[in-house]
């Protein structure tokens, strides 16, 4: 199971930084760096809807599900 991360491709469509989306949702840029490149472990769901509402969007805009190929 696999969950992909698509900040960055909303980032663009908003053409919005990372450094900004930080300030505007209350997270250091490094934390949201670990979040964009999948490394995160957990997204709590105040953070998941502070993205949506800076980035205008829904939460399966942000994350999407790929199954492994076992």
């Amino acid at each position: 199971m696999a969950i992909i991360v698509n900040v960055d491709v909303m980032l663009a469509r908003r053409k919005m930084s990372s450094g900004e989306l930080a300030e505007k949702i209350g997270i250091s840029p490094a934390n949201l760096s670990i979040l964009k490149t999948g490394k995160a472990k957990a997204i709590r769901f105040s953070t998941l809807a502070s993205l949506c509402g800076a980035l205008d969007c829904q939460p399966a805009d942000l994350l999407e599900y790929t199954p492994d190929d076992n």
